[in-house]
């Protein structure tokens, strides 16, 4: 699962948010969870707000609104390994042009 706080206008949010989350979510076969700042239209920056949860195939599981709230989604990990089974992108990488490499601390 990735988790990452990020925030875009109103403008690019209304064209790019929910369009970015789910290509992330479906490229790399895994849940993504956005956290967004609500909206707030007497701050400098206005924030496009809509926090969400986003399962492994694109879908939207939960999203907040331009207000302050909170999500909440139930969160199945088996799912990740179901999608993997069923499109095996990982196996078929060329580790003869670059290769994943963990580094544990």
């Amino acid at each position: 699962m990735m988790v990452y706080p990020s925030s875009f206008c109103v403008a690019h949010g209304l064209m790019h948010w929910e369009l970015l989350q789910r290509t992330l979510a479906n490229e790399n076969q895994l849940f993504v969870v956005t956290v967004s700042s609500s909206r707030d239209e007497t701050a400098d920056f206005v924030s496009y707000g809509h926090s969400m949860v986003v399962d492994p195939w694109g879908r939207v599981m939960c999203e907040a609104g331009e207000e302050r709230d909170i999500i909440i989604a139930d969160i199945d990990f088996t799912m990740v390994d179901e999608v993997r089974k069923q499109i095996p992108i990982y196996g078929q990488r060329r580790t003869d042009i670059y290769d994943t490499i963990k580094i544990c601390k």
